[in-house]
């Protein structure tokens, strides 16, 4: 298979030339334009969101060893989260070549933050395909570049973050509630639960409520992301 100019120029912002360019063409088609004879991205995008996952966290525990849980839950949340994605993807321009069927052109899909995070992580998979897991960690590495070291400050917000979601869908603030407390009392272990009114909830578990807050909303606004 041959690749447009345009995919040919987009290998080059990436970085990785594909010796199965049909992978390549597979990761920028949209469901909107997939047909019997024209793969969709939606199995990638599954497969690389898996990948992605695998590589930060790999990243993190090197980054920061005496890390608990509780403090890379949240970090992982946002790098992985759909508007990393769709800011990586920006940077290369990937809205450019992605092939999406007329109503998703008209409707402004080469800029949705959706359509983006999902074909980064359909590019990514078709790299993990052509050439295996670390030419496709190191691609990564690459793309994310510093967001990786940045991130605990991004990340320790997880709360304000998973606040304004809630307000700007007229939701009262989360409430956070202690499932769980274990260990002795000069080292204790909370398990905090982040909860909507509208009933979504996730938990985390740290050496202190304020981490284990934290993490509970990185995992909560993980969730949502992937609902909505």
């Amino acid at each position: 298979m041959k690749l447009s100019a345009e995919l040919k120029s987009f290998q080059d912002r990436l970085g990785h030339v594909f010796a199965r360019p049909d992978l390549l063409a597979q990761a920028v088609t949209h469901a909107s334009m997939s047909s019997a004879n024209r793969d969709d991205n939606q199995r990638l995008e599954f497969l690389g969101d898996r990948v992605l996952g695998l590589v930060m966290a790999e990243a993190l525990l090197a980054l920061d060893k005496a890390a608990a849980e509780g403090q890379l839950a949240p970090r992982f949340n946002a790098l992985v989260r759909k508007e990393t994605c769709a800011d990586v993807a920006r940077e290369i321009d990937l809205g450019a070549v992605l092939r999406l069927g007329r109503s998703e052109m008209l409707s402004g899909g080469r800029r949705k933050q959706a359509l983006l995070g999902d074909g980064i992580e359909a590019v990514i998979a078709a790299v993990y395909l052509d050439a295996g897991f670390e030419v496709a960690k190191a691609l990564i590495l690459n793309l994310w570049g510093t967001r990786i070291h940045e991130v605990e400050e991004d990340a320790r917000d997880a709360k304000t973050a998973l606040q304004e979601w809630a307000q700007a869908r007229g939701l009262p603030p989360p409430a956070y509630v202690e499932v769980a407390r274990s260990g002795p009392d000069h080292a204790p272990v909370f398990t905090i639960a982040a909860q909507l009114e509208t009933g979504e909830s996730q938990q985390a578990t740290a050496g202190s409520k304020r981490q284990a807050e934290q993490a509970a909303a990185g995992n909560l606004l993980s969730e949502l992301e992937k609902t909505s």
